[in-house]
């Protein structure tokens, strides 16, 4: 058997190789559920057992609290054998009042309050404050988080996007040609954001979440098209839909963060009663589903403790049959010309 941890695609414009399998690291945040620290650490010690050494993370996540985690747990093994990114955009800072401060959304994380700042010093001071976070001194590739119109009102859209592409950009290139970043993207979670924003800046790579998975692929013709022909890397940053294709339908299902909506959980039905006629996982099929796009280099999907890291591994290398993917296509479950996996 092939061991699928191991295999690695390069960032097109880039000298960059990154796994086909990482850890992203939002649940260690705490998302959904609170994660004690002895989780935290074993989960991300079968990570690396197993073999996976691409680990990404972001100031958001929890406040601070999964950089902390991630990099209190990597600071110990050998710089040359693990890649890392973060992401740039906000900084982080003490509340005001500590008693009253709100983490929300997240159910655990830190009492630090977020600015966004996508200029030239807000993108400078994200980025060493995130290496003092991890305790790391390097980084391979930094991320523009969360620069979706979702996250923004017009008007701050506007003005975020005017300062990174008047000055912080500029940090980003300048990071990367004095050789302290490898390469820089954009994280996104919007089709328009993938198909507009995205094309409009000079990125290595685009961090797609929501836009591309196998229960939605709207982006496919517009903006992942666009990237396969600009030759901008994809890396999948929620394969499993935030929890939907994880869990499979059913009341407590989430879908982009939030409660999975009727309408999405009948399809997801839809696809389980194929999954269970071909005798194949939900959650391989979403994981083996958006690593065939050529312009994929790699998904992260995310893990609360060692058990569901063994899983998503072991989800990773089952067989699928290809009438399997067929089906899906005939019942309309998956675009007609959506690439898929070729049986093994």
């Amino acid at each position: 058997m092939i061991d699928t941890v191991s295999i690695y695609r390069k960032i097109t414009k880039t000298d960059l190789s990154l796994p086909i399998f990482g850890f992203g690291s939002a649940h260690l945040g705490e998302m959904y559920s609170l994660v004690d620290e002895e989780t935290s650490r074993q989960t991300l010690e079968t990570a690396w057992e197993a073999g996976i050494r691409y680990f990404d993370t972001a100031p958001w996540y929890g406040r601070g609290l999964a950089e902390h985690r991630v990099g209190s747990f990597l600071r110990a093994r050998p710089r040359n054998e693990f890649i890392i990114t973060t992401k740039v955009g906000r900084t982080l800072h003490r509340p005001e009042s500590i008693k009253s401060f709100s983490r929300t959304p997240w159910l655990g994380g830190l009492n630090f309050e977020v600015n966004f700042d996508y200029s030239y010093d807000g993108i400078m001071r994200s980025y060493e404050q995130a290496l003092q976070r991890l305790s790391l001194d390097t980084v391979d590739a930094l991320v523009i988080h969360d620069l979706d119109p979702i996250h923004h009102t017009n008007e701050e859209g506007d003005t975020h996007e005017k300062a990174l592409k008047d000055s912080g950009i500029k940090a980003l290139e300048e990071l990367k040609t004095s050789g302290d970043i490898k390469a820089f993207g954009m994280g996104i979670n919007q089709s328009e954001s993938l198909s507009i924003l995205a094309q409009s800046l000079p990125l290595d790579f685009a961090l797609v979440a929501m836009p591309y998975t196998l229960v939605d692929q709207s982006s496919l013709n517009d903006g992942m098209a666009m990237c396969l022909k600009n030759s901008t890397s994809v890396i999948i940053g929620a394969p499993f839909a935030s929890g939907i294709l994880a869990t499979g339908s059913g009341s407590n299902s989430k879908y982009g963060y939030a409660a999975a909506p009727e309408e999405l959980q009948a399809k997801v039905r839809k696809i389980e009663t194929l999954c269970a006629e071909h005798d194949v996982s939900l959650k391989a099929a979403a994981l083996q589903f958006v690593l065939a796009h050529p312009a994929v280099v790699s998904t992260i999907p995310g893990a609360v403790n060692e058990n569901q890291i063994s899983e998503n591994i072991s989800c990773l290398e089952m067989q699928i049959p290809s009438v399997f993917w067929a089906d899906l296509k005939s019942e309309g479950l998956i675009v007609s010309d959506a690439p898929t996996p070729q049986e093994k």
